[in-house]
């Protein structure tokens, strides 16, 4: 039963982190249909509130998907007492990449979202791309938890 609940639980984690991916994505096509005009490293535009729902939605996604895998997820693998095996190194050293590639994807997901909110300014400095690679962070995430969780699995 534990491992048909892990299965399920891979698959939650994988769906949530792909669906932030694509939402980062769509977030960047939103922000990209708005009128601008740049000048060097700043850029006065129309924030986009498309773009604001988009990204915010990727950066809760990917904050869900976060601790469902780490909580909820084999987590008392790494705790358990024993022999310390290669896979439970091997567990917990991408759990601590899947932390750092959530620190910087929601950094940039909602650097890029908080750059279409309407109460700000109109010009400031030129964040493009932020929420696309905020997105493909999302995949990154995905796949380094799953891997995660497998090694847990055969702890």
């Amino acid at each position: 039963m534990g491992r048909v609940a892990g299965i399920v639980l891979c698959l939650l984690v994988v769906i949530m982190d792909v669906a932030a991916g694509f939402l980062g994505f769509e977030a960047e096509k939103a922000q990209n249909k708005v009128k601008h005009v740049r000048v060097l490293m700043f850029e006065c535009k129309k924030p986009s509130h498309q773009a604001f729902i988009l990204g915010s939605g990727a950066a809760l996604l990917l904050g869900v998907a976060h601790a469902t895998a780490n909580f909820l997820g084999c987590c008392s693998c790494i705790w358990s007492q024993g022999k310390t095996s290669s896979n439970r190194k091997c567990s917990l050293l991408f759990i601590i990449i899947s932390w750092l590639v959530l620190a910087i994807g929601m950094y940039m997901l909602v650097t890029g979202t908080m750059s279409n909110k309407k109460s700000d300014g109109p010009c400031g400095f030129n964040h493009h791309y932020y929420l696309y690679n905020g997105g493909i962070l999302c995949f990154v995430h995905g796949i380094l938890c799953v891997v995660y969780c497998v090694s847990n699995c055969f702890c």
